[in-house]
């Protein structure tokens, strides 16, 4: 009788927790956002006081806030009060260095997936007054001086500035037309592959301006179709393909004063690559990064910008490429140092450069990568960056002194951390997410002492509890050779050892990326939707991908897709040997680089996989841009058996299993195309497979009820072949 008291109330507990957990809808995350955390630093900038900081409010108000007690000190403005935009919503800011004026955006048109137009507005703090940035037509970039004077934006590719004391615009270059001349902000190329997009910068003084100057006149035009009305219409824009020509790229630098314009000297070579320019601390030196072609010979310039005259006063090159350079790849410290993030003793690590000879000094050191050069403390000659040391699943943040010793963990908590400091560095704000929180944000001062929680998500902690989220399982994948890859599962609710599941592996693969983290995976929601459904998830890191220093980052270096196609195949082999993997029915879904991953492992890994999909993929590197493609597989010219051993298309009569081609079809950085001729080689082969296209969708298939559509087809198709 005791036995079946306990077997009927472990029976009702079961139950009860069953009924309990709810079920997810893809109507719930997709159509009404249920599972999405709130992401507060948008709406956050520093003031200049060192006191206070600036919130964004309900698009439409921006506040002065205390750092120390969290007091909404001032509203600042309040768009509503102005009844000509009333209706016009906040969508970015900044504030002007003085604390006097506020630049407001509003209006944007993209253009691309991270330029766009808008319109500015000025906004006097004093006067209460506000008035248009420009009234003759949109602008893009607007940027204040550091003197707080002045605003300099791009409009039809030229430059203009707006002196803000008597309202004069005055236009600085002339030669800008769209196609051909591209004045202060960069190209297509530029813009996707070094991920910049303001192309003109102020002098530390507001005297002078450095700008790039793109000639794309050599460069190939590409037409993509937009069904907007009664007759579709071309969008015709510069995209050079792998092996193709590129704009040509000079630097130059325009004197307010005396109203003249110098070009710097860049070298004779035009078949190069001006990855970033900064102003240093001295107002008449600028730094020039140059790279060659290849991409792997780096240069550091140090121009004068009164004469043109430039001195290389730092050199690296590498036997595969350097890896891809960022806002924080090099910065400056004072008149005489800057801070060098390199990987010449096989991890990324920082180096103290001098601008005098350009000798450097490694600074930190181990077997692991710096990810980031977060800040520097001048007063106290302290260092933070954010790297991997403890695993390439968790990102700490970290301080050290400039001679690479007293070394100090900030971050405690694992996960990915990411903090921001204001300008006097009593204060920072810190961000942090794990598998199991959504993005957590508080203010501590400089003891890191929590001052206050600006946002916990408390509410989607609350829904994954209700929903009965599983978390993620952190496992190595032997793959041979003795390689170990970074992976994780998530299996379904209430799951049963004794039973076989179907798996589905999500995958992106492509180099220097990374999916397996510690963190809060914004396709969470829905692979605890499959996870419901019965379906086992997992995902792996393969050969190529970051945080696993140089050798293992750069052995893709002119073989792209082979050894990452490789592993996922034999991660999948390895799932396929776990008693509760169903072995016959493997799914692979990838986006982008993983639908180049995907395409490839349904034709080489034909015998493993029963389904993939395939958005946006990369069917040939000949169809894609010079700077990602020759990166890493170099000129077309140079490596034929690169480009060709390991495109999808060659290998379209060796498809098996179920195949969706997902495109979207105004797609202006993996073409259309993609797809299009992959398709054709598939219906040359007489092989079957199905294809979604999406009129008038860039490259991520946005929008509210687009998203939804995409997942539902998704998903469906799981459901229909898994």
């Amino acid at each position: 009788m005791r036995f079946i008291k306990f077997f009927f109330l472990f029976f009702f507990l079961l139950l009860s927790n069953n009924l309990l957990s709810k079920e997810i809808s893809l109507e719930d995350i997709y159509l009404n956002g249920k599972f999405q955390p709130k992401y507060v630093l948008n709406n956050l900038r520093s003031y200049n006081d060192g006191k206070n900081y600036c919130e964004l409010v309900d698009y439409s108000e921006i506040y002065k806030v205390d750092f120390e007690t969290g007091a909404k000190r001032q509203l600042l403005f309040n768009i509503k009060d102005f009844e000509e935009y009333s209706d016009k919503y906040i969508l970015d800011y900044s504030i002007s260095h003085d604390n006097s004026k506020i630049l407001i955006l509003t209006d944007i048109s993209f253009i691309y997936r991270h330029s766009f137009t808008a319109y500015y507005l000025i906004f006097d703090i004093d006067k209460k007054e506000l008035y248009p940035l420009s009234e003759n037509g949109k602008q893009q970039l607007a940027l204040f001086s550091p003197n707080s004077k002045m605003v300099g934006f791009v409009r039809n590719n030229n430059i203009f500035i707006k002196d803000l004391d008597n309202r004069n615009e005055k236009q600085i270059t002339f030669d800008g037309k769209i196609n051909h001349i591209i004045n202060g902000k960069p190209d297509w190329v530029y813009e996707e592959e070094f991920s910049f997009s303001q192309g003109f910068f102020w002098s530390p003084n507001s005297d002078k301006i450095a700008f790039y100057r793109f000639d794309e006149s050599r460069v190939k035009m590409f037409n993509m179709t937009l069904y907007e009305d009664i007759y579709p219409t071309w969008y015709k824009y510069k995209y050079p393909k792998a092996g193709e020509e590129n704009s040509i790229v000079s630097i130059h630098v325009y004197q307010i004063e005396a109203e003249k314009t110098i070009e710097m000297d860049i070298g004779t070579e035009t078949d190069q690559y001006i990855p970033r320019i900064e102003w240093t601390k001295n107002n008449d030196l600028l730094c020039i990064t140059r790279l060659n072609r290849l991409q792997n010979k780096y240069d550091i310039l140090i121009s004068n910008s009164i004469t043109g005259k430039s001195e290389n006063i730092y050199s690296e090159e590498n036997d595969r490429y350097i890896t891809e350079i960022n806002d924080e790849h090099i910065t400056f410290i004072d008149e005489e140092r800057f801070i060098l993030w390199s990987e010449i003793d096989g991890f990324g690590h920082l180096y103290l450069g001098s601008i005098k000879d350009g000798e450097i000094k490694q600074i930190t050191k181990g077997n692991w990568d710096v990810n980031l050069f977060v800040d520097y403390d001048a007063k106290n000659k302290i260092i933070y960056y954010e790297s991997f040391e403890e695993s390439p699943l968790n990102q700490h943040v970290y301080s050290i002194s400039l001679n690479g010793e007293n070394k100090n963990k900030i971050t405690k908590n694992d996960g990915q951390n990411v903090i921001y400091f204001n300008n006097t560095f009593d204060y920072y704000i810190w961000s942090y997410s794990n598998n199991t929180t959504p993005s957590k944000v508080g203010i501590y001062n400089i003891n890191d002492k929590l001052l206050r929680v600006l946002e916990d998500n408390e509410e989607i902690n609350k829904l994954s509890e209700e929903f009965n989220f599983v978390n993620k399982e952190f496992i190595k994948v032997p793959v041979g050779e003795g390689i170990e890859l970074n992976s994780y599962i998530i299996k379904p609710p209430n799951f049963d050892t004794t039973k076989t599941y179907p798996l589905f592996i999500f995958t992106y693969g492509g180099p220097n990326s990374q999916l397996v983290l510690n963190t809060w995976d914004k396709r969470l929601p829905w692979f605890q939707y499959l996870a419901q459904q019965g379906y086992i998830i997992a995902c792996v890191d393969n050969r190529g991908t970051g945080a696993r220093g140089e050798e293992f980052r750069k052995c893709i270096y002119k073989q792209l897709g082979k050894l990452e196609t490789i592993d996922q195949i034999n991660a999948a082999k390895y799932f396929c040997s776990l008693s509760y993997i169903s072995k016959n029915r493997i799914g692979i879904f990838g986006w982008s680089y993983g639908g180049y991953l995907t395409a490839l492992c349904l034709t080489k890994g034909a015998d493993v996989f029963k389904i993939g999909i395939a958005v946006a993929l990369v069917s040939n590197w000949r169809f894609y841009d010079t700077i990602y493609t020759e990166r890493y597989l170099g000129l077309p010219k140079d490596n034929k058996e690169g480009y060709d051993n390991n495109s999808p298309i060659y290998f379209a009569d060796s498809l098996k299993g179920k195949l969706l081609i997902i495109h979207g079809l105004a797609d202006d950085n993996v073409h259309v195309q993609n797809a299009f001729e992959f398709s054709k080689a598939l219906v040359n082969a007489n092989k079957k497979f199905d294809m979604h296209i999406y009129p008038n969708k860039n490259h991520g298939i946005n929008g509210k009820n687009t998203q939804y559509h995409l997942y539902k087809k998704i998903t469906d198709f799981i459901l229909e072949n898994l």
